[in-house]
């Protein structure tokens, strides 16, 4: 057998003994050993929507904001149940990632790549190989590009100007959390590249707006070249229409100049005109366009103070709806890519641990905890022990017996005496009048 049908044959075991998806190796193989590259420039998506556009900005300052505020706790497997412990090495590493950041700040700028760029990177830095992460970093999107390997990822190189750091995947040291992406396998879809065309329309209406504010808010009209003389020439000289040109823009245009009186010499003829009132209805296409951009990132355009169709009677009914439809499934995510993949780090044996979000703590949450607890209350088939487990509380003793609803007493008991009394005699009546 030749060298390189060994070769072949131990790749072929390797691939059996694999339990990878059978469509893994095609996809991996076509950008094998090469670096496959964000498709779209994230800095300039970032220029053009964060650092450029008021209500992409706000829209992600929203859901960064939103993450900041949720409580992290970690939580170990005791016999069967799950308790708290804010006191292990995961908990620890969760309240302080790291030194320069504490657990809001972290999980804000965390949240904050991840809605722009639709990709986030936390790298784990270990004391030694096979040890658990000490400290946890975000990484930029941009610097960061993904290693395409035989089944999968195969490493990642972190670039900053020319110095590269570069990590395998089995040191297991970086965590790719992405969103979907129906046109690529390595990267997930920024929200940006949805909402392009409408960042662009409001970037576009807001320069437009601004340049018409410049010229007193219209066109101001035009100048006439109309000479009376039969000997004067048909159009102006070159020198005479720049040397006008320049008095016009000098004296004429800008905020400054707005409403000035013009003077004319002989020969030239002022035509005023105007926009349409269409032409003018710029106000409308730019909060048609913000509410679309709101919709990119799932932020209710009522918590942006965006004018229209609003879908909740009040802020806090568009806050509620912003957590759960938006931060809470963002977070839920984030909190599963961080259990299968920090967690088991620190587990061993029977010490097992998950990290999970307090959502008892969200105040923006507490209409629906008063909603569920008003349930519970209004169940009369419920024992008080089942519904303090239904509100992860503890059993009581006392707590398994049913109530009846109207006077809150045990089941199967009297509260009254219910033999009959016995009859009472009327004076004048014996026994046979009985």
């Amino acid at each position: 057998m030749s060298a390189l049908t060994r070769i072949a044959s131990s790749v072929r075991g390797l691939f059996a003994e694999a339990k990878a998806s059978a469509t893994q190796t095609l996809i991996s193989m076509q950008n094998l050993g090469q670096a496959v590259w964000t498709p779209r420039r994230y800095d300039e998506l970032a220029k053009e929507s964060y650092q450029k556009n008021v209500v992409a900005y706000k829209a992600i300052n929203e859901l960064i904001t939103a993450a900041e505020q949720a409580p992290w706790y970690v939580q170990k497997l005791v016999d069967g149940e799950w308790k708290d412990d804010p006191s292990s090495d995961l908990a620890k590493l969760i309240a302080q990632p790291n030194p320069q950041q504490s657990a809001p700040s972290f999980f804000g700028a965390l949240v904050g790549y991840f809605a722009i760029a639709g990709n986030a990177y936390v790298e784990g830095v270990k004391p030694s190989p096979g040890k658990p992460p000490r400290e946890l970093y975000v990484l930029r999107p941009d610097r960061m590009k993904v290693l395409p390997g035989s089944s999968g990822p195969a490493g990642y190189v972190y670039t900053v100007n020319r110095s590269e750091k570069k990590w395998v995947a089995q040191e297991n040291a970086i965590r790719h959390i992405k969103t979907f992406h129906p046109l690529d396998d390595w990267y997930g879809m920024s929200p940006i590249e949805a909402a392009a065309f409408s960042i662009d329309l409001h970037n576009g209406s807001l320069a437009w707006n601004k340049a018409l504010l410049d010229n007193g808010a219209k066109p101001s009209g035009a100048l006439v070249y109309a000479p009376k003389r039969e000997n004067a020439p048909d159009f102006l000289p070159d020198d005479q229409y720049t040397k006008l040109k320049e008095q016009m823009e000098k004296l004429y245009t800008g905020k400054a100049n707005a409403g000035r009186p013009m003077l004319l010499e002989g020969g030239l003829t002022w035509m005023p005109f105007s926009l349409t009132p269409a032409d003018m209805d710029y106000i409308n296409a730019k909060n048609t366009t913000a509410r679309d951009i709101c919709t990119a990132w799932g932020v209710p355009p009522q918590l942006l103070g965006i004018p229209g169709d609003n879908t909740y009677s009040n802020m806090k009914e568009a806050r509620q709806a912003l957590w759960e439809q938006k931060v809470l499934p963002m977070l839920y995510k984030i909190r599963d890519e961080m259990n299968g993949w920090l967690a088991p780090q620190f587990s061993s044996g029977n010490a097992q641990y998950r990290i999970m979000i307090d959502e008892d703590d969200i105040t923006a949450l507490a209409p629906r905890r008063e909603e569920k607890w008003k349930k519970l209350q209004e169940a009369s088939f419920l024992t008080i022990n089942e519904k303090r487990k239904a509100l992860d509380y503890e059993e009581i003793d006392g707590g398994d017996v049913l109530y009846q609803s109207a006077t809150l007493i045990p089941v199967g008991t009297t509260p009254f005496d219910t033999t009959p009394p016995a009859p009472v005699k009327k004076p004048g009546e014996d026994e046979e009048g009985e």
